[in-house]
């Protein structure tokens, strides 16, 4: 038996505060969770916003091998929605839901149990008109009545649903009671055992993960996971973590998954650069420190044999050491060996502009990192029209002095420049002169300056975000030996993926 992954990081993952991304990202992740081999992604709630819309077609154009979904709740307007947002996938899922436990009924729905049986089955046939693969979830499963959810969960697959999904969708079950319902479900829903069976975990008590693998050891055919474990308040099951203790403890789970582990690391490195969001160190698989070991103890055992230590190798999610160094003598075909061994695919237009700004970086770092290149094709990889482009920053600055920044961009054909004074700092007093030359109301609601590697001569890296006039948020990045141009870059990218979404 094989567990497919389900993931929903574009969906329930990007939907959370913090995590938004434009539609360029989004398809830049679509493509990055395919190359991770994911079974199924959760492309967006079709009718949620035209922005979402968007991204599930344009994800539907450029995902060839994965089955794509858009969430609809069990109305015909979301449904017929997601049905032509899904007009271009290949392998297109329409997922659908409703509430079924007692008090999301009452309180939420203001259904009876009838009502909302009627609804399920209804609503599955009538996806099933448009969509040969139609996935319904019990929202609240893990708080429904069983018998309730026995006798819904059976009529919508009479009704023609290929998955049905039990969701924890307040993160409340645990592990052993997990388990009991997967295999009731099992055991004694008519048809099971023709459809998956899916669970959707949330994080509120920190079980997401044990109570998803408990499940699959009950019967489970399906996991919906996110990147990092993203998603709505504590965050969903993390997917890295699903697939390696999968593939770590195949003694206890004998149920291979189709992801290739070694783009595991790649793809949460891509979504904390789309995001800016960071993993906190100590995070299992893909935090920085999942393989450090400073204790002496460890240190020693390590050298001996790793496995004293180590349960599972970096290499297996893609952590792998630098095996060229390159520099400011290093050619086109070694950088080009080097980017493809990194895992990215970069068309001629766009690696002559990352291999131009590698060769700018060379001229003023000695040795240029694997991070640095990575760091460089996000740059590129994130640039939105240049409405505004910065042509050149001056700052007086000095700890007796107030500090003055005056920044010149270019702007529809013309040169515009402002100067502005601030007690906080050249970043401040530089912010300050953007905005008057902008003038457009939009407020900073966050500021992440980090370095890509170790060292004087390490470049900065700024992630900015912003928040319109109607609360929609939108995230700036920037790179540069320099941390304030690194700093103004990341927010007028920012600003530039505003005023793009606008017009």
């Amino acid at each position: 038996m094989q567990i497919k992954i389900f993931d929903t990081t574009l969906r329930d993952g990007e939907q959370s505060p913090g995590f938004s991304m434009n539609l360029a990202e989004k398809v830049e992740m679509a493509i990055q969770l395919e190359k991770l081999g994911v079974d199924v992604m959760e492309a967006g709630f079709a009718i949620a916003s035209s922005g979402d819309f968007k991204s599930i077609t344009e994800i539907g154009k450029s995902v060839k091998n994965t089955t794509v979904a858009s969430l609809a709740r069990a109305v015909p307007k979301d449904i017929d929605m997601a049905v032509e947002a899904l007009q271009y996938a290949k392998y297109p899922r329409i997922h659908t839901f409703i509430a079924t436990s007692d008090i999301h009924m009452k309180y939420k729905l203001r259904k009876s149990e009838d009502e909302v049986l009627e609804t399920a089955r209804e609503m599955v046939k009538y996806a099933k008109k448009f969509c040969e693969d139609v996935e319904f979830s019990a929202e609240d499963a893990s708080r429904t009545r069983p018998e309730f959810l026995y006798k819904v969960l059976e009529e919508v697959i009479k009704a023609g649903a290929t998955v049905v999904n039990i969701p924890d969708t307040v993160g409340y079950t645990t592990p052993q009671e997990f388990f009991n319902l997967i295999y009731g479900i099992r055991t004694n829903v008519v048809g099971a055992d023709k459809v998956d069976i899916s669970v959707h975990c949330h994080n509120d008590l920190g079980m997401a993960v044990a109570n998803s693998l408990s499940a699959v050891r009950a019967g489970a055919t399906q996991v919906e996971c996110t990147v990092n474990g993203i998603g709505e308040r504590a965050g969903n099951a993390a997917l890295e973590e699903i697939v390696m203790n999968i593939c770590t403890r195949s003694d206890l789970y004998p149920f291979p998954t189709k992801v290739n582990t070694q783009e595991i690391y790649r793809t949460s490195k891509l979504l904390t650069k789309i995001t800016g969001i960071r993993v906190q160190p100590n995070k299992a698989i893909v935090g920085e420190n999942a393989f450090a070991h400073e204790a002496g103890i460890h240190q020693h055992g390590v050298l001996e044999n790793k496995e004293t230590y180590e349960i599972m190798t970096p290499e297996a999610i893609g952590i792998t050491e630098n095996q060229l160094v390159l520099g400011k003598h290093s050619g086109r075909h070694a950088f080009v060996d080097r980017v493809e061994s990194l895992g990215f695919t970069i068309d001629e237009k766009n690696l002559d502009e990352v291999f131009l700004a590698f060769k700018e970086l060379a001229d003023k770092k000695k040795v240029v990192s694997d991070r640095d290149i990575e760091a460089l094709i996000h740059v590129q990889r994130v640039q939105t029209p240049e409405i505004y482009k910065l042509e050149r920053f001056v700052i007086n600055a000095g700890n007796t002095i107030t500090t003055t920044s005056s920044v010149r961009l270019h702007y529809k054909d013309e040169i515009i420049e402002s100067v502005k004074a601030s007690h906080d700092g050249a970043i401040d007093a530089s912010y300050k002169a953007i905005d008057e030359l902008v003038d457009k109301k939009f407020e900073l609601e966050d500021f992440v300056i980090s370095s890509v590697t170790g060292g004087t001569d390490a470049q900065g890296e700024v992630r900015v975000r912003i928040k319109d006039e109607n609360n929609k948020v939108y995230n700036g990045y920037g790179v540069n030996l320099d941390i304030v141009e690194a700093s103004i870059l990341a927010y007028i990218n920012a600003i530039n993926a505003m005023l793009s979404n606008e017009g």
